[in-house]
């Protein structure tokens, strides 16, 4: 059996510390664009150039980090035995489900009778897990084609609906359409339907075995490279044809420019295949090119990628409570900021309220500063006491 390095494999930190980065635009959009809560910053009709690469962007996030978690479950499996790695996963999996119900709900709304339940990239990552946990006994072959069917597949579902307040529209929307649902007197809704995921995380365990420690590092790079090279190309040649691929075909617009952002328009609830193509693609060919490359940039990207659960569930909060404190300063009753009664952006729930997108760039990186010190004093009471096993999970 190949064994693996001591060392962490510094290429996966920068892209999944780079990627943690970027997601905090997203959030901090959410929270202060004016604009977030009117309208879908993709909606061509409304947009702006700036607004949708803002938006667009940090569509990169969620596929990357659970790619790269299907990577790092194959890496640690390596130190254990498969039943010890399943164990893992499935108490993994449960503890990130536990999170987003309640540690990252609250964050997100800072409502204490959690009247609504966003299912997100948490939640999808901790069924992933658990999914996962029984998939790593098949063979690694098995593994792979399981990945490339559920990616490449899944968009045949996309004409199958089941229209209503029913368990069959609840699992549907849990498996492959986003959707929310009132029930009772708590709202919920699936953001995040799992088939694709599931087949991401799995492409991800099976792209573990690269990184070996007996693996060829040049013949690594020039895999990832021709993967990721071939999924751009891929995508663009699908996207071009118009079929298949996308639940929302492009289509030409008033200008050339806005023709050209109808193409990259892609559906990421449920991650479609040209979705897949373009992030995980572009993440392959990102560490192709960044595996020997060391500099303070690389240095100070990977610090929140090496704690990025830490550093995902403290900005979240920090966001919220700046974005509590703006509204006060501006005018709003503080509690305009705690009673959301579904996702906050678009809804009109704070019509008035909100920054231009230079504030929300400057916001961003204020943020993204301030974590670095904590996130650096994490990373480093981690490597110092390896021996706490809760660690792990945070």
């Amino acid at each position: 059996m190949k064994t693996l390095t001591s060392t962490r494999i510094k290429s996966i930190d920068v892209l999944r510390g780079l990627i943690m980065i970027i997601m905090a635009l997203d959030h901090t959009r959410d929270y202060f664009n004016a604009d977030a809560f009117l309208f879908d910053p993709l909606d061509l009709s409304k947009t702006t150039v700036p607004l949708f690469f803002t938006r667009w962007i940090t569509h990169f996030c969620a596929p990357i980090f659970i790619l790269l978690a299907g990577t790092s479950a194959y890496i640690s499996g390596q130190k254990k035995t498969k039943k010890e790695l399943s164990s893992f996963l499935i108490k993994r999996g449960i503890w990130l489900i536990f999170l987003e119900l309640t540690v990252v709900n609250f964050a997100w709304f800072f409502n204490i009778h959690f009247t609504f339940f966003l299912l997100a990239v948490i939640w999808a990552l901790g069924i992933c897990m658990i999914f996962l946990a029984g998939i790593i006994f098949l063979p690694k072959k098995v593994i792979l084609w399981l990945g490339i069917i559920m990616v490449a597949g899944h968009n045949l579902l996309d004409g199958i609906h089941f229209p209503g307040n029913n368990f069959m529209d609840y699992f549907w929307s849990l498996i492959h359409e986003q959707n929310g649902f009132q029930i009772g007197n708590h709202g919920v809704l699936f953001a995040y339907p799992l088939i694709p995921w599931v087949g991401v995380m799995s492409l991800g365990y099976c792209m573990g075995e690269l990184y070996s420690v007996n693996y060829d590092p040049l013949k690594r790079r020039k895999i990832l490279l021709t993967i990721g090279s071939w999924s751009l190309i891929l995508f663009v040649i699908l996207r071009g044809i118009n079929i298949y691929g996308n639940l929302k075909p492009w289509k030409e617009q008033s200008s050339a420019v806005f023709s050209f952002l109808s193409f990259l328009d892609i559906t990421k609830y449920p991650p479609s295949l040209d979705y897949i193509l373009v992030t995980d693609g572009s993440a392959l060919i990102f560490l192709s090119l960044m595996e020997n490359v060391s500099n303070r940039f690389t240095k100070f990207v990977s610090v929140y990628g090496r704690v990025p659960m830490f550093y995902y569930l403290l900005h979240i909060y920090l966001i919220h409570l700046i974005a509590l404190m703006a509204a006060v300063l501006t005018g709003f009753e503080w509690t305009r900021m705690t009673s959301f009664p579904t996702w906050i952006t678009f809804s009109g729930q704070l019509k008035g309220y909100g920054f231009s997108l230079g504030v929300v760039y400057l916001v961003w990186i204020s943020i993204v500063i301030l974590l670095y010190p904590l996130c650096k004093w994490y990373d480093r009471y981690k490597s110092s006491h390896r021996d706490k096993w809760w660690l792990s999970y945070l």
